[in-house]
């Protein structure tokens, strides 16, 4: 077998830890899901619908903002959230990637 070189940033390697870490949560999925449904909503919209507490909540789209699998916009004392597709997108693209490796 071939010894192959393998060059880590280790920078890189922890955003995309992360960014599995976040959607690998069935939690954190179904609040992808529901914005993904409603295009963009706040954060008493999503625990109210999902009747889920108003922390947890907060913590999950928390570690959703920081992967970056959300954006976020202020309306006065709001904040809605809307999905970054374009990351969602090439995270599974990447992922898709990965697993059809031989």
């Amino acid at each position: 077998m071939r010894k192959v070189s393998v060059n880590i940033n280790n920078d890189k390697l922890h955003l995309s830890s992360e960014l599995l870490r976040a959607m690998a949560h069935p939690l954190r999925l179904k609040i992808l899901s529901f914005i993904d449904r409603n295009e963009t909503i706040n954060v008493n919209k999503i625990y109210n619908t999902l009747n889920l507490e108003q922390s947890i909540t907060s913590q999950h789209l928390r570690i959703l903002r920081v992967a970056g699998l959300v954006i976020t916009e202020r309306d006065g004392k709001f904040i809605h959230y809307s999905l970054d597709y374009n990351r969602i997108g090439n995270a599974i693209k990447a992922i898709r990637a990965f697993i059809d490796q031989d």
